[in-house]
């Protein structure tokens, strides 16, 4: 029955979700900028059920003559009430934000108008009347739970919570209703640190019950304003238990994703063997590119946990993302738990990334140490040109491996005519680590450099950098690129949205921490800009390039 209850609940509010996340920009800037009485409508409407009900318990038959008299007005009304909320504009800004004890009272409305249209539905179609039967059954339940529901959440006192706020915490100077909370307008009158725990001691107090805020800027005509919303802490653990990836299936699902990227990443290999390559040349070749992937996944795994776990943020299982043009696409989690502060927002996906590129670098670095250059010896892969045809994204391993052929057609050194470029296998693995990681690094959605991007420049400037970048690799997918193709589809609808904002949006990150942003900027646009050098001829619009076509 709870599973059933919190279903239920969710379609009428969902904080994580990013149509109804009560943190969108668009819906806090539309909530900060207004002073409207957003419980109007509903006021009026339980107006209404008090008159009805004053009215209808008169006394005996009288009572009952003028209940059914009246009931088709009774409808009518309530159906030219419905009306007028849906063409009233002060009701739809309500509507854009309800709490969940409102949506409840509108939904529980509804379902009994369609339990007295039901009743009033009379069929000798044995097949029609079980047909009502069962829709009937199936509102009368839907009406149990959402009696329930409306029990179990209930808005809170916003008159209580706003004696809470003093000159020793945040000092409130306007409240407005957000969801089951509010957003309360002031200023912070001590460091933040110290606020945030004395506060929801506070507001849980005289609340009854736990609750959770964050701290956020919103800037009007030049105006900068420090808002606290104020929010069930309950409400939002039930909507992290929703999207909980540590489960049962879950880990099964990060385990076959595993299994699934080791078969592309030696699938991927197998292309790339010299011709007439024997098993102990294929695990000669490959063993060491295996060892190059797990080392960089390795690495920044471990990094990124242990840098989660310094801020207290809960994880969820790794997914890896398997690709049979790079091997692999990177690791994916959620988080799962609230995160203390921007500074935790922006650390987290650096560490992956910092730690992915430099372990990249390493092993790049030992390769050409070891052999002298990137040719790899008799235990070489063989890069065909065809590799790079209409995929900007791979450039720049393009770059560093060198042409197939020169502009007069001539075959450079160490290249095999209709074989490819030599390329040592744990420097291939270092360079495809560099391309991986940059792709992670472009600032889209709830990829790691989308997280940075909300860290550094909020959360209206990240949701427009996602927008362009899922435009520009829908432009690169059209010009024949199938990494940007898909890529791009996985960046917009796997990972697109944005992360629930931190409890401290306030405290600014700091110049350190803008400069490692600038600098992994910069490496992600150097590593996938396009090579404009002429290499390899490359036509807008063209055909992409599958490896059966050689």
């Amino acid at each position: 029955m709870a599973a059933t209850l919190f279903s239920t609940s969710s379609l009428l509010y969902s904080p994580l979700s990013s149509r109804n996340n009560p943190f969108s920009p668009s819906l806090l800037n539309r909530s900060l900028g207004r002073q409207v009485n957003l419980l109007k409508p509903i006021k009026f409407s339980v107006k209404d059920d008090q008159e009805t009900e004053r009215s209808s318990s008169a006394s005996g038959s009288m009572a009952a003559v003028s209940e059914e008299k009246n009931e088709p007005e009774e409808e009518e009304k309530e159906k030219q009430q419905e009306m007028d909320w849906k063409e009233d504009d002060e009701f739809k800004k309500f509507m854009g934000n309800p709490s969940i004890e409102a949506a409840i009272k509108l939904e529980k409305k509804r379902a009994d108008r369609k339990l007295k249209e039901l009743d009033r539905e009379s069929n000798d179609n044995p097949l029609m009347g079980l047909l009502y039967g069962i829709v009937r059954d199936n509102l009368t339940r839907e009406k149990e739970i959402l009696s329930m529901a409306e029990e179990a959440f209930k808005a809170l006192d916003l008159n209580k919570l706003k004696s809470c706020f003093g000159f020793d915490t945040f000092f409130a100077t306007d409240v407005r209703r957000f969801g089951d909370g509010g957003i309360f307008i002031g200023n912070l009158r001590r460091p933040i640190e110290e606020v945030i725990p004395k506060l929801e001691k506070k507001l849980s107090e005289a609340a009854g019950r736990q609750v959770v805020v964050w701290f956020m800027e919103e800037k009007n005509d030049d105006i900068t304003k420090q808002a606290c919303v104020v929010q069930p802490k309950a409400e939002i653990d039930l909507q992290f238990e929703s999207t909980k990836l540590s489960t049962p299936w879950g880990y099964v699902s990060a385990v076959a994703l595993c299994v699934t990227t080791f078969g592309t990443i030696a699938l991927m290999s197998g292309f790339f063997l010299k011709p007439d390559a024997t098993f102990d040349d294929y695990i000669a070749d490959v063993v060491p590119l295996f060892g190059g992937f797990l080392a960089i996944l390795g690495v920044s795994e471990i990094a990124t946990r242990l840098t989660a776990a310094r801020y207290g943020v809960k994880l969820s299982p790794s997914f890896l993302v398997p690709s049979n043009w790079t091997g692999s696409l990177g690791v994916m989690n959620n988080y799962e738990s609230l995160l203390p502060n921007k500074n935790a927002l922006f650390d987290i996906p650096v560490a992956r990334t910092a730690s992915a590129y430099l372990t990249s670098l390493a092993l790049a670095v030992a390769a050409f140490v070891a052999d002298g250059s990137f040719n790899g010896g008799d235990n070489a892969l063989y890069i065909r040109p065809q590799f790079f045809y209409n995929n900007p994204l791979l450039s720049f391993i393009q770059y560093v491996i060198g042409p197939y052929t020169d502009d007069l057609g001539n075959v450079l050194p160490y290249a095999v005519e209709g074989v490819g470029v030599p390329v040592d296998p744990l420097a291939f693995a270092g360079l495809l680590g560099m391309v991986v990681t940059s792709l992670n690094l472009l600032p889209c959605g709830r990829l790691e450099g989308g997280r940075i991007a909300q860290a550094m420049f909020g959360r209206s400037t990240a949701t427009l950098l996602s927008f362009a970048t899922s435009l520009l690799l829908g432009i690169g997918g059209l010009s024949g690129s199938v990494l940007c193709l898909a890529w791009g589809l996985f960046a917009t609808f796997f990972r697109g949205g944005e992360e629930l904002p931190a409890k401290d949006e306030i405290t600014p990150l700091g110049n350190d921490r803008y400069s490692w942003g600038i600098v992994l900027g910069l490496i992600c646009f150097l590593t996938l800009f396009p090579n404009g050098g002429g290499t390899f001829s490359s036509p807008f619009f063209s055909d992409p390039f599958f490896r059966g076509d050689l």
